[in-house]
């Protein structure tokens, strides 16, 4: 595949995790507290989805390992909110058996070239550890909101989500500056200040 559509694939993903920030932010400034619009997970499940796949492509473990954790709290989410219940049926369970497939059967021929993912001769091994490592933080901050989310019984991103969310995203920035990645820092470069902002309004809600 071509290069061009393979970073048209991450541009997309990236376009599409940023227009879920811009509607959390908006949905958030315009009722002064932090809300989590149903559009957001759904915007998430598609970007992540995209971003998988442009991981892969770009032979990047720590992007795949990042979506490939918080694609199903995506869902988690949505189910929390009673949305995912009206999406059809079958679409629910492509949702569910697409990345499934992807891991399984795709890789290299339908294995998991693991020789592929750890060693690739453009990513030297601390770059990949700080990969990983960003994309650990980065992934908890969701863990962290789905299991602030199940104790509430509902849908709902604390302040320690968008604390972790402007950590992570500094050491991914970091990351796509050594990797000369361009999808990573136009993405994480819009979210770090909305992340930001949430903050100052989870404080002020809280106070």
């Amino acid at each position: 595949m071509s290069d061009a559509i393979i970073f048209g694939i991450g541009f997309l993903a990236q376009i599409l995790f940023s227009s879920r920030l811009i509607v959390q932010w908006i949905s958030s400034e315009k009722q002064k507290k932090v809300v989590t619009p149903s559009l957001f997970w759904v915007l998430s499940l598609v970007a992540s989805f995209l971003l998988f796949i442009y991981g892969y492509f770009r032979n990047d473990f720590a992007i795949m390992l990042g979506q490939g954790l918080t694609y199903f709290i995506y869902i988690r989410n949505l189910q929390l909110q009673g949305q995912w219940q009206k999406i059809p049926r079958l679409v629910r369970v492509l949702l569910f058996l697409v990345p499934v497939f992807i891991g399984i059967f795709y890789f290299n021929n339908n294995s998991i070239d693991v020789e592929l993912l750890f060693k690739n001769e453009k990513i030297p091994l601390w770059l990949l550890i700080l990969g990983i490592v960003s994309q650990i933080i980065f992934t908890f901050r969701f863990i962290y909101q789905w299991a602030h989310s199940e104790r509430k019984k509902e849908s709902h991103l604390p302040l320690g989500f968008w604390i972790l969310s402007l950590l992570g995203s500094s050491l991914i920035l970091l990351y796509a500056i050594f990797r000369k990645d361009p999808v990573l820092f136009l993405g994480h470069g819009l979210g770090s200040f909305i992340y930001a902002r949430n903050i100052i309004i989870s404080r002020r809600t809280d106070d």
